[in-house]
């Protein structure tokens, strides 16, 4: 049987690539994205009602890696890389069929223009995300209470720290007015520690840069520590 969806939205992140999105939702709360509805739902009605729920789940498409296959044992960075897990035994982007989910916060409807949408937090997607579907989050029925969760049972933590440069500190209240989080975003991005699990295991300082909203950020892990050395 062959299945075919149109995305109902695509979603703007403040995520550029792949690499600092965080392992799961809510992680970071001050990522805020906009899902801009598609033309085919692009009506007011659609999101009639939808303010009353504070979470949504999106229903989305891994666009940037369904081309590339799947197999049935991946290796969770959860688990540091080593250990192999079954594909469905994980979130893994790798999938038979390229589909995942996302509980979000929802902070409102928003509309830009002539197109409606939603504005959210604490998103953990990929810029241009295509959105299959929208569904309200229900906590008495999807908070289950004495759930296991397996080797990913607990919020992952870090004990890394990060401190700006004065240039990058200057940039971020430069920005203030447009993005007002910018500094807390980049930090909580940090302390999460992007670093693919091999690189974590590195003795020394190393460099690295990645994309945020429009902007170039560049930094150095030292230990457990980062420091933000410019923004651009």
């Amino acid at each position: 049987m062959q299945i075919s969806f149109e995305p109902v939205g695509i979603l703007h992140s403040p995520y550029k690539q792949k690499f600092a999105i965080p392992r799961q939702p809510r992680l970071i709360p001050q990522a805020r994205a906009w899902l801009a509805l598609a033309d085919h739902v692009n009506h007011p009605d659609t999101l009639r009602g939808i303010e009353d729920f504070s979470h949504l789940w999106l229903v989305f498409a891994f666009h940037e890696t369904m081309e590339k296959g799947w197999s049935n044992l991946v290796r969770p960075p959860r688990l540091g890389g080593n250990a192999k897990k079954g594909v469905f035994a994980t979130r893994a982007t790798f999938r038979p069929n390229a589909i995942g989910m996302s509980a979000v916060e929802l902070i409102g409807i928003k509309k830009k223009g002539n197109r409606w949408g939603l504005e959210l937090a604490g998103i953990d997607l990929l810029d241009q995300t295509p959105i299959l579907d929208i569904k309200p989050y229900l906590p008495y029925s999807d908070s289950i209470e004495q759930a296991a969760g397996g080797f990913a049972d607990a919020r992952p933590e870090t004990e890394m720290t990060v401190e700006f440069s004065e240039q990058a500190q200057q940039f971020c209240l430069q920005q203030s007015q447009n993005y007002p989080q910018l500094m807390a975003f980049i930090t909580q991005v940090l302390k999460q520690d992007p670093r693919p699990a091999y690189k974590k295991k590195r003795e020394g300082e190393q460099t690295y840069g990645m994309s945020l909203y429009e902007f170039n950020i560049q930094w150095r892990v030292n230990a457990q520590h980062h420091f933000v050395e410019e923004i651009r």
